[in-house]
């Protein structure tokens, strides 16, 4: 699976497995929200070789649990740069705008944001909920970008750039020597 560790804690957790002639094929872990009587599909891991619709079922089946249960929300969790939440426009400075608009563009070598996009659009969610970035400074600042940064790459940002533009990089050179060869 992805993240060895991923069982590691499972205090207040919830876990669905999806199996196969007894074979883990995939698995769902819910983490509790208690202020809004519900639950955050925290991570789904499954096998290269499930087979199709693994994890799309084991969600269903364990929403409908839960809600049976008398949960009354249950969220997917980001869906980064998503444009699917109905929003009103809001000023930010200029450089986060282009910032994020390049990352929109550019960004897809490193992480796929259409993919979960999609992914999440098929199992129809009744709202897409926007989340928000907010401080408490005039203006959105770098540092605060920086902040975000480091939480979300477990401290070490310029290391997970870095190995991004490395696969980048290696992706383009093998592009290249494929083009070259024909």
């Amino acid at each position: 699976m992805i993240e060895p560790e991923t069982l590691g804690r499972l205090e207040n957790r919830r876990v669905f497995v999806a199996t196969q002639n007894e074979q883990v094929q995939a698995f769902l872990v819910l983490s509790p929200i208690p202020e809004r009587n519900g639950w955050l599909t925290e991570q789904f891991p499954h096998r290269p070789g499930a087979p199709n619709g693994t994890v799309e079922l084991m969600m269903d089946a364990a929403i409908r649990e839960i809600a049976n249960e008398g949960c009354e929300y249950v969220t997917l969790g980001l869906s980064p740069l998503s444009k699917r939440a109905k929003i009103e426009p809001f000023d930010n400075p200029l450089w986060l705008r282009l910032l994020l608009t390049w990352m929109w563009r550019h960004g897809r070598r490193f992480y796929n944001f259409d993919g979960l996009d999609r992914f999440k659009s098929k199992l129809c969610p009744a709202y897409w909920e926007p989340v928000f970035a907010i401080s408490n400074e005039r203006e959105f600042s770098g540092r605060t970008l920086y902040a975000i940064a480091l939480a979300f790459t477990e401290n070490k940002p310029f290391r997970v750039l870095f190995q991004g533009l490395a696969k980048a990089v290696a992706a383009e050179a093998a592009n290249f020597r494929r083009w070259l060869s024909t």
